[in-house]
């Protein structure tokens, strides 16, 4: 028994003290462990305070080192600003009233005690945003015999976080932690960062979130309230953004949403929906808006797909004003006035013949020649001629009565068929400014989505 250590770094005492029964030699050596474990707490804690600093010169500061492992991410609340995560907290010091000979207690080198018997520095988390302010389990410590006091301790933190929603959904945050102690300054609590960064190899993944790092810095602040310096460790959590699911859940639809604004234009003007069309789109997209503004904060930095929504809401405005007075354009009518001879020049041949309108029958690649189509008074070469001469005998061109009533019929039927062809050109001059401002408003929104796509990046 004596030649076997125990666990927790207790040894059987010599083997003068075990019994000789080998049946009873293992109980015996476990009792005698016990009994120096309860001497041993016993003398230690006969005179001991945990309410003092336990530092044997009270004019030297107490070294305490401190590591975080970080464990989980359980929430990032963006509108709210605070971050709820699972760390691990590590606290080490030594302790000088705490210490003992291992073989005046049988080889006895650790102890594990409830914490609330020992002196334990006041390390807070600085900018904790919980309401409750709960802190750390009170687990046990782990006190070696040379006085050294590791106290691993688990808790849930809700730290208030700066959150910039600039580039949402490609964003990249970073959330500090910062502890130190409450009450004792820089002169009585020396506190240093174990390592130069987090443990994050006990990491459970995010499925939000992504870790990048978490490096530990170690600052020195001198508050206005007092005037000696109080040391804190920070440990700055960065993140970076799984976007996966707001690409396709957000991005994607309003990309093919608003791809579907500039197909209202290439919409016929009779069919009734060129308007209906531009103001469900937009009702859509006001419906994907309001989706982004209640997960971010109130702030004044829109966020990028914000951004990207108000700029398609603002196009698709644009294009439903301008359907409407292509609609009116294309509804003028047999009153309107003749089409002026720099639109007639410029829309209906020049970008007529670029953008490929032309009516049926009549050829994209050459401009229209008088009379094509039917329009003029041409095909009819016998009404509204003059009468030419003819043998009395043989018609009734002498009855004047008759020449003026046809003469009437004919100026109406000219007129009517002027009317007809001011009417066409109009509803042309309003085909053409739909099929100009369909290409005009795709590459806009193509334009947006690569922007969009190259910030991003």
């Amino acid at each position: 028994c004596g030649r076997v250590p125990a666990m927790g770094g207790v040894r059987c005492p010599p083997l003068a003290v075990a019994p000789l029964h080998p049946l009873a030699g293992p109980a015996g050596c476990g009792a005698a462990q016990g009994r120096l474990a309860h001497k041993l707490l016993h003398d230690l804690f006969a005179n001991y305070s945990s309410a003092l600093r336990p530092a044997e010169d009270t004019d030297r500061a107490l070294n305490v080192t401190l590591q975080v492992t970080l464990s989980q991410i359980i929430d990032m609340d963006e509108r709210n600003q605070v971050l709820t995560s699972y760390l691990w907290v590590r606290q080490a010091w030594l302790d000088a009233h705490l210490t003992w000979d291992e073989d005046a207690y049988g080889g006895i080198d650790s102890i594990r005690i409830p914490s609330s018997y020992v002196w334990r520095p006041d390390i807070i988390l600085y900018n904790n945003a919980d309401d409750r302010f709960s802190g750390s389990m009170e687990t046990n410590v782990v006190l070696r015999s040379d006085g050294h006091i590791m106290w691993d301790s688990p808790a849930i933190t809700k730290s208030s976080c700066k959150v910039d929603v600039s580039y949402f959904p490609f964003d990249g945050q970073q959330c500090r932690l910062t502890f130190g102690s409450w009450t004792y300054n820089g002169n009585q609590i020396d506190l240093r960062n174990q390592l130069d960064t987090g443990d994050l190899t006990d990491f459970v993944e995010n499925v939000e979130w992504e870790v990048l790092g978490m490096p530990a810095t170690r600052n020195v602040v001198t508050y206005g309230c007092c005037s000696e310096p109080y040391p804190d460790v920070t440990y700055t959590l960065l993140l970076k953004r799984r976007a996966s699911f707001y690409i396709f859940n957000l991005l994607l639809p309003c990309i093919m949403i608003s791809f579907l604004a500039p197909l209202g234009f290439y919409l016929p003007a009779d069919s009734g929906e060129k308007v209906s069309l531009g103001v469900t789109v937009l009702l859509a997209l006001t419906v994907f808006q309001l989706l982004v503004a209640e997960s971010m904060p109130p702030s004044e930095s829109v966020p990028l797909i914000g951004k990207y929504y108000i700029a398609t809401m603002t196009m698709i405005t644009a294009s439903t004003a301008l359907t409407i007075f292509i609609m009116n354009v294309h509804h003028c009518g047999p009153g309107a006035r003749p089409v002026p001879p720099w639109a007639r020049s410029l829309i209906l041949h020049h970008l007529a013949r670029a953008l490929g309108v032309c009516e049926v029958g009549e050829s994209c690649g050459s401009p229209r020649r008088a009379g094509a189509g039917g329009t003029g008074p041409q095909e009819h070469p016998g009404v509204g001629a003059e009468p030419g001469p003819c043998p009395r005998g043989r018609c009734l061109c002498h009855h004047h009565v008759l020449l003026s009533s046809v003469g009437y019929i004919a100026g109406c039927f000219r007129h009517h068929r002027a009317a007809q062809r001011r009417a066409g050109e109009w509803k042309k001059v309003a085909k053409v400014m739909d099929r100009f401002f369909m290409w005009v408003f795709f590459i806009m929104v193509f334009l947006m989505s690569m922007l969009v796509i190259g910030k991003a990046a």
